[in-house]
């Protein structure tokens, strides 16, 4: 049975290019030998694209980036039919590299806000996850919580702040966030994730520090009250069953050491933060949790998967919509395989599925009528 190959897209021009270093390299690892062909595509931080020998990366926790891997390029066209869209090198001879299906490994703006995505769809070229649409209103955190406020899921007060307005009107705005939102709030770049720009401001003297320093991550930042609560995670993952509801894991708990879920607590500290898997809810709080996961899935029309992330209010007992993430972290390690793993599904069945179901979209696209009929 002849292979499919996959490109593994990984790097990219973002502040969480680091991260991605990490989730593709567990991606590279565990995805299947036997049904796949795996074409390592690093994308260095100036946006260059490198072919990569899969022979340098095999058992890393970390991908290189070669600067002196050859460069190439994906067109932003389809390919000849039945010819199969292919890398193209470029300054220098070669044969073009054919590939199957994408599976884009990469974090944060101009890799999971839609913009990749919309790259694979004029190349028309299958690829694993969500499509642009998704991609780019879950990577606005404020779009995200403005659907789930209308759709009737809870969200926790938040202001919005643009850059250049903040700029002008420093005073007003901290008075606003004052009297609206309070002390303790949290200070988030709208378009990032991996916590990156992230801070807990207690007192006024603290906002506009943290607030420049998340301006430099994003032109919107978001100021949210911060609640005493518990984070809860679920796993969402598209059912093969064509029509059925999406399947939700078992929902997972992350327990930082360090005062919030900071990068530091993520990636620098090995005991920054403890996984709880399972979460210790009670089955009704269980229920809600993944009723909010599939919930918060559907109304943003996801594909393939998403991690949605929730707050458990210690005090109410409540559930709130934090946020939703397109490509979550893929190491080996990460919440998301972690909780597949705990639910039933492990790594290399996981990452099989999503292929599977990059594929399948894509021929069912196929069948999509592209002109006009009388």
């Amino acid at each position: 049975m002849k292979k499919i190959r996959v490109a593994v897209l990984y790097g990219g021009r973002s502040g969480e290019h680091e991260v991605s270093l990490q989730s593709a390299a567990s991606v590279i690892n565990f995805l299947d030998r036997d049904r796949f062909e795996i074409v390592p595509v690093a994308i260095d931080k100036q946006g260059r694209w490198h072919l990569n020998d899969i022979s340098l990366l095999e058992g890393k926790t970390t991908l290189p980036v070669f600067k002196d891997a050859p460069q190439v390029m994906l067109p932003p066209n389809p390919a000849e039919p039945g010819s199969g869209s292919a890398l193209i090198r470029l300054g220098e001879s070669g044969e073009a590299r054919g590939i199957d299906v994408v599976f884009p490994v990469m974090h944060g703006p101009l890799c999971e806000d839609g913009t990749i995505q919309g790259l694979l769809e004029l190349a028309d070229l299958p690829y694993v996850g969500c499509g642009v649409l998704a991609s780019a209103v879950a990577m606005d955190k404020e779009m995200t919580k403005r659907l789930a406020r209308d759709a009737g899921i809870p969200i926790v007060p938040y202001l919005s702040l643009k850059h250049e307005l903040w700029k002008k009107e420093k005073s007003e705005l901290g008075k606003r966030i004052e009297e609206q939102l309070g002390y303790p709030v949290f200070i988030k770049p709208a378009n990032l994730g991996s916590s990156v720009g992230v801070h807990k401001v207690k007192e006024r003297s603290g906002l506009n520090p943290a607030l420049e320093d998340a301006f430099n991550y994003d032109r919107k930042v978001l100021v949210e009250a911060a609640v005493n609560a518990r984070e809860i995670e679920v796993s969402v993952l598209e059912n093969l069953e064509a029509g059925a509801d999406p399947l939700v894991s078992v929902p997972g708990e992350i327990d930082p050491t360090h005062e919030f879920y900071s990068y530091e607590a993520k990636y620098l500290d090995e005991k920054g933060a403890t996984l709880i898997i399972p979460a210790k809810l009670d089955p009704e709080e269980t229920k809600q949790a993944q009723d909010l996961g599939r919930k918060a899935f559907t109304l943003l029309e996801c594909e393939g998967m998403a991690r949605v992330d929730l707050f458990l209010d210690r005090t109410s007992n409540k559930f709130f919509f934090n946020e939703l993430n397109t490509i979550p972290g893929f190491t080996s390690i990460s919440m998301y395989p972690k909780l597949w793993e705990a639910s039933g599904i492990d790594y290399q069945e996981l990452l099989s599925r999503l292929v599977d179901l990059a594929i399948s979209r894509h021929e069912k696209k196929k069948l999509l009528v592209r002109e006009f009929r009388k």
